[in-house]
């Protein structure tokens, strides 16, 4: 199978690389869309391939179906010297380069490192996509603690009982959204990008049997965890107000809050 690796040029090729499209979107089409002109493409050299014209470096070659080597202890994104595992192996044939090429790259370790905010611009910018397909969604966030896959935050309009539930399964089955861990459902009166206040709703609104889920799902192949490798399970919380609908009848009570009054009062002591 041949191979080519283009590494640098325009900044939205990193971009398109990473980005969570949907199936049958190609990355090239979508960094032209995005920069609002397209990308020009060039034959490689040992290889039946093209690569953008305006990359910095292209390593190209080719891999053996099937031919697989150890490969690490690396230390990675997540936090973790990733055990050695056997990976396909790339037999290289030619590396070129412009000149004055720069080769990009960013520092992993312990969140929060260099790509978790490369990952956070991901969430912002394709949050439209998400409320496409789930319009109750309100706001989405992947705490640098959750190391962009095994913690998730969203906040919803819930209208109608298990809505969380429906919204945490649709997640599950929307591309790399399947490799996450822990889903938190809240309400839209949530800020999801406080994980403070997130931890408050957990706390306060759950009863653990009633409204946690666990299925099971691909696992990232760098998460150690799971028993088996790119094998595991998931688990969901929902930590919206609870409805008659879903069985509760005590009658949910009100959060706390500040009389609007008092708060105007109160703003004038504080420093400027």
């Amino acid at each position: 199978m041949p191979v080519a690796v283009a590494l640098g040029g325009d900044p939205v090729f990193t971009l398109a690389a990473t980005a969570p499209l949907p199936d049958g979107i190609d990355e090239i089409l979508f960094a032209g869309f995005a920069r609002k002109r397209s990308v020009d493409l060039v034959k490689c050299l040992t290889v039946p391939l093209e690569v953008p014209a305006e990359s910095d470096f292209i390593i190209e070659g080719f891999v053996n179906p099937g031919e697989m080597r150890p490969e690490g202890p690396f230390g990675d994104h997540t936090g973790f010297y990733t055990p050695v595992d056997n990976y396909p192996v790339f037999h290289v044939t030619a590396i070129t380069h412009r000149r004055e090429a720069i080769y990009p790259a960013t520092i992993v370790g312990v969140p929060p490192m260099e790509d978790f905010y490369i990952g956070e611009a991901s969430v912002r910018i394709f949050l439209p996509i998400f409320k496409m397909n789930f319009p109750e969604i309100v706001d989405i966030a992947l705490p640098a603690e959750g190391v962009f896959h095994n913690l998730v935050f969203v906040s919803i309009r819930k209208q109608y009982p298990w809505q969380a539930f429906k919204v945490m399964h649709g997640l599950w089955g929307m591309g790399q959204m399947m490799f996450s861990k822990y889903i938190i459902v809240v309400d839209d009166d949530c800020d999801v990008q406080n994980t403070s206040e997130v931890l408050f709703r957990l706390g306060a609104n759950t009863d653990p049997q009633r409204d946690s889920t666990m299925i099971k799902n691909p696992s990232d192949s760098l998460d150690h965890a799971p028993t088996f490798a790119n094998m595991g399970s998931h688990m969901g919380f929902d930590a919206t107000r609870k409805l008659p609908g879903e069985g509760y009848t005590r009658g949910w009570p009100d959060l706390v809050k500040m009389d609007p009054a008092v708060k105007k009062w109160a703003d004038q002591f504080v420093p400027q």
